[in-house]
């Protein structure tokens, strides 16, 4: 049966001298798998459609296993991200974040609309380290984390200085802060970004200007948290966190 998605290339594996299986994740049923036959030949008509980012109309001969890609057509290739190795690093991050937290064929409208906003926002030029710190806490949900980032995760309490604790999972107000002698202390502008990222609609998203030391605390607290509570290791991570080194010495 021969069916019409909208989606998202979030993976491909080279498979036989020739053929590719791609990974997307779709509007209509979330995360699929697809055999692309004859990609890897560069006179393919799946060549470009096949291409990670790539977002696209794809129709898909569904089977019980793994479907086969018929043909595609492109929305938008995302060149802007292919251009750029840093833009890469970060976008090849976003997908496998995605890839990692999902499970196959459980649609999710409102993570594709989240993944599809982030890859373009990235694509037009808006802050990478902002949108990546923004995918990362609205995409705790699908992983089944909730942190505190509306009160004291301890007392409960709206009012006071705010510190970060990674035991308690979320806030702690400076008369809660014994609770955790390990708290990350941070600024009243990292708090308000966790609380803001966390809980806004990315659609609303503006030009947003962060300091770069405020960029700092955010990516802490952020790691810290995903490193205790999420099980992921993810290579692109690493191969990020490398790029943001080299990016400090040029």
């Amino acid at each position: 049966m021969l069916e019409k998605c909208e989606g998202i290339v979030i993976r491909n594996t080279d498979y036989s001298e020739t053929n590719k299986i791609v990974t997307l994740y779709t509007r209509e049923w979330g995360k699929i798998g697809a055999m692309a036959r004859g990609a890897k030949k560069t006179n393919s008509r799946l060549a470009a459609i096949s291409q990670l980012f790539t977002h696209g109309y794809f129709l898909i001969q569904k089977g019980s296993g793994l479907g086969t890609l018929q043909q595609g057509e492109m929305i938008s290739s995302m060149r802007s991200i292919r251009e750029d190795i840093f833009l890469t690093a970060y976008a090849s991050y976003i997908v496998e974040l995605t890839d990692k937290s999902t499970d196959d064929r459980k649609p999710d409208p409102f993570l594709y609309e989240l993944l599809f906003q982030t890859l373009h926002y990235l694509d037009e030029g808006y802050d990478p380290e902002v949108l990546k710190n923004i995918y990362e806490l609205k995409i705790l949900n699908v992983l089944g984390l909730h942190p505190i980032l509306n009160q004291c995760a301890v007392c409960g309490s709206m009012e006071g200085q705010f510190s970060f604790s990674v035991r308690e999972g979320g806030f702690i107000c400076h008369r809660c802060l014994e609770k955790d002698p390990y708290h990350f202390k941070i600024s009243a502008a990292a708090v308000k970004l966790l609380r803001v990222f966390y809980y806004f609609d990315l659609s609303r998203l503006g030009n947003i200007s962060v300091k770069e030391e405020t960029k700092a605390e955010l990516k802490k607290v952020i790691s810290a948290y995903y490193e205790e509570y999420s099980g992921l290791h993810l290579k692109s991570k690493k191969f990020l966190d490398s790029m943001d080194n080299l990016k400090g010495l040029i």
